[in-house]
């Protein structure tokens, strides 16, 4: 078959004064669609090249930081899957602390009457609750020999000392002072932590906002100590199973599944955290001396915000 002439259009850009190739957007500045290889639009049209010369580093590196995450890896082991198990943790880290921001914004939105803030901030924890979820996937299939490979790398470490799961947990009413102790060598995380220990949790903030919307919220559920673990209180199930006998779109119902929601999708990362642990190292001691599979399935039987779901049995 004989080769076809090229057409004008095809024809290679030509180099801009820099010496470089146009390239990635248009003279105006927006981004180029259907560019062809050759650095043009179908139509011909030249298009600019991105900035790529700096000074320093880039401006995405100075914003990001990719740099010191991608270096903060330091495995102990030979294993190469011991760099899953690191990396995959730290992510989770990360996970954390956006959802201690999302949901301390929510708990001040509350403070403050501001529901719309507020619901915007655990509509969008939802979202990064099952991204964090997600995040076993790796590990979630870990034979006990691969574990093993590495296990000892961790010595007496293990999730339980994480300093921001006590915070997320805390907000969530999940309060103990005794998970203070392991920090007390660290002086500014400890005293993070006992901060956060002695604030209202969200449902605290919660259960303050409806009562001044006019529901009857005992007063044993707003004037408790905040540094103590919310337990559940018939009075408070009677709040919710009120909001929920209304209108079926109401805030206020929105507000507890939004909530709910967030209560389900900790479950699942309990739930998740122990189908790994047991498919890794089944009734094993667990790292750090906890009982493993057994703390896990003890932490697993609790659910957060425990009105919003025995009320639901008497709507």
């Amino acid at each position: 078959m004989s080769q076809q002439p090229v057409p004008d259009h095809a024809a290679p850009a030509q180099a801009t004064p820099g010496g470089t190739t146009p390239s990635g957007a248009s003279p105006s500045g927006t981004a180029a669609s259907g560019t062809t290889p050759s650095g043009t639009t179908p139509s011909g049209a030249e298009f600019e090249a991105p900035h790529l010369d700096f000074d320093g580093t880039t401006p995405y590196e100075d914003y990001v930081q990719a740099s010191v995450l991608t270096h903060l890896q330091r495995p102990l082991s030979d294993d190469p899957g011991e760099m899953v198990f690191l990396v995959t943790t730290q992510v989770m880290e990360l996970w954390f602390t956006v959802l201690v921001h999302e949901w301390q914004t929510a708990a001040q939105a509350l403070r403050e009457d501001d529901l719309p803030t507020a619901m915007a901030a655990l509509q969008r924890s939802a979202y990064e609750l099952e991204s964090l979820n997600a995040s076993w996937t790796p590990l979630a299939h870990l034979t006990p020999g691969q574990f093993n490979a590495y296990r000892s790398a961790l010595g007496e470490g293990s999730g339980f000392q994480s300093a921001m799961y006590r915070r997320l947990e805390f907000l969530l009413g999940e309060k103990s002072a005794s998970m203070l102790v392991p920090h007390r060598g660290a002086p500014r995380v400890h005293a993070e932590l006992e901060k956060a220990l002695t604030e209202p949790s969200l449902y605290d903030e919660v259960l303050r906002y409806l009562a001044r919307r006019g529901l009857a919220v005992p007063a044993a559920a707003l004037d408790r100590d905040p540094a103590l673990r919310h337990e559940p209180d018939p009075g408070v199930e009677r709040v919710w199973e009120e909001i929920y006998s209304g209108p079926r779109e109401g805030e206020l119902v929105r507000l507890g599944e939004a909530l709910t929601e967030v209560a389900e999708l900790v479950w699942r990362w309990r739930n998740d955290h122990l189908v790994a642990t047991r498919r890794a190292m089944g009734a094993k001691t667990g790292t750090g001396g906890s009982a493993g599979v057994a703390w896990l399935e003890k932490r697993a039987g609790k659910t957060v915000f425990p009105e919003l779901w025995t009320a639901r049995s008497h709507v």
